[in-house]
């Protein structure tokens, strides 16, 4: 089958076609005195070194090749781009009181050039309780800086790092927002299965995506390491570039993702323990916006009891607004 490199062309572009056809008309334990920690926060210095020495190739949205990979529900993009998301999440907490827990998490990230930008994040939370009534307010917000340092596009590989900060003493006291900051450094990943032989055809749509990295409270709470993956079954690449099986609206377009966002702590008197939530969903992806819902399970009773709802509303401001608003601001 013939390839084509889309990675100049906008989703738009991409989304609007039916074929493979259309689209080639386009084009912890102490290591030598150090603790955990300490070794994550070498680890991650000298990642950023080795990221200075790499030259950057092409960039679009969400793209490495062939490849688009979709944004998803609490594991974030492995690319930066101009983008607004609003995740709503539905789901009852553990503990000895009933809690009822909706929140509306908002973000949005723009680019400054067009492989670094930066991330805002903020959600309104609703918890409900059958005993002392309800509590009501804004979550801590969320402020990072993402740098897109790799795309290859014969191989459907897209890598970035990053930095986030959850900054205390923002969010309301009411609904248990944290009085200190944590920084939150991490590497993101995504690769796809289309370089594969031509002979394991339906494995190709396959895609994971990834975040890895440390987190540091500016408190005496304990250091956690993030880990968090998804595994991605693109049906518009199937249609695209593997073979056109026939499917209509709005099945050519979705995409069906599984979440693995999980949380380990590596404090002495915490250490090993995990907690985290398996969510697997779909997401259907149009010109300009995307849309998805999945279910949230918990993988321990750590995690919480009982089964929770995401949904996703998410728009691509660069294809929306390719002219103004979703441009970087310095090309």
């Amino acid at each position: 089958m013939e390839k084509v490199d889309l990675s100049g062309l906008r989703f738009s572009d991409i989304i609007a076609s039916k074929s493979c056809s259309d689209l080639t008309s386009l084009k912890g334990e102490d290591m030598g005195g150090c603790s955990t920690a300490a070794f994550l926060r070498r680890v991650f210095g000298l990642a950023l070194l080795l990221i200075l020495l790499i030259p950057a190739s092409s960039w679009a949205h969400g793209f490495a090749g062939q490849r688009f990979f979709p944004t998803t529900f609490q594991v974030d993009d492995p690319f930066i781009s101009d983008e607004f998301s609003i995740l709503i999440n539905s789901v009852k907490q553990a503990g000895d009181e009933p809690n009822k827990l909706t929140s509306i998490e908002i973000d949005y990230s723009k680019r400054i050039i067009p492989n670094f930008g930066l991330e805002f994040s903020e959600a309104y939370q609703h918890l409900g309780s059958n005993g002392d009534g309800s509590a009501n307010g804004w979550d801590n917000l969320g402020v990072g800086a993402k740098w897109q340092f790799l795309t290859n596009a014969p191989h459907e590989l897209i890598m970035s790092i990053g930095t986030d900060f959850d900054i205390g003493g923002t969010g309301a006291k009411g609904i248990g927002a944290s009085s200190f900051t944590t920084i939150s450094p991490a590497l993101f990943f995504g690769k796809g299965l289309g370089d594969l032989p031509q002979s394991l055809n339906f494995i190709r749509p396959f895609a994971i995506t990834g975040v890895i990295g440390p987190n540091f409270p500016t408190s005496s709470d304990p250091d956690t390491l993030t880990w968090q993956f998804t595994i991605q079954y693109s049906l518009i690449y199937l249609q695209s570039f593997v073979k056109d099986i026939g499917l209509g609206a709005p099945f050519n377009r979705m995409i069906f993702v599984t979440e693995f966002p999980m949380e380990t702590c590596l404090a002495r008197d915490c250490k090993g323990q995990t907690t985290g939530t398996v969510n697997p969903g779909v997401v259907w992806c149009g010109k300009y916006m995307e849309f998805g819902v999945a279910a949230q399970i918990p993988v321990n009773s750590r995690s919480g009891s009982s089964v929770g709802v995401l949904g996703l509303i998410h728009l691509y401001i660069d294809d929306l607004f390719p002219k103004s608003i979703g441009r970087p601001i310095f090309q």
